[in-house]
């Protein structure tokens, strides 16, 4: 090898380094940035006040309740008519 071939390769091997650093601080700022925004973001979001829960709690149970009732009782007049049908 003669000297401007071993330039080169000292060039090439402080280039490489220099990229992994270059990678490695940019992936800090993404993930830096990344908390930034999802805090921004939740500190626009607007949460329900405790009147609005209730309302919603009782809503969401009652449907509940409903269409359990409704699958069963569904389910026992299709029972019943298949031990009608036997």
């Amino acid at each position: 090898m003669n000297k401007k071939d071993e330039k080169n390769t000292k060039k090439s091997k402080t280039t490489k380094k220099e990229k992994l650093k270059k990678v490695k601080n940019t992936k800090k700022v993404k993930k830096e940035s990344f908390f930034k925004e999802v805090k921004n973001e939740m500190s626009k979001v607007r949460w329900p006040l405790k009147k609005e829960m209730i309302k919603y709690s009782i809503a969401t149970l009652s449907f509940i309740i409903f269409f359990a009732l409704f699958f069963t009782l569904g389910d026992l007049i299709i029972a019943g008519i298949k031990m009608l049908v036997r």
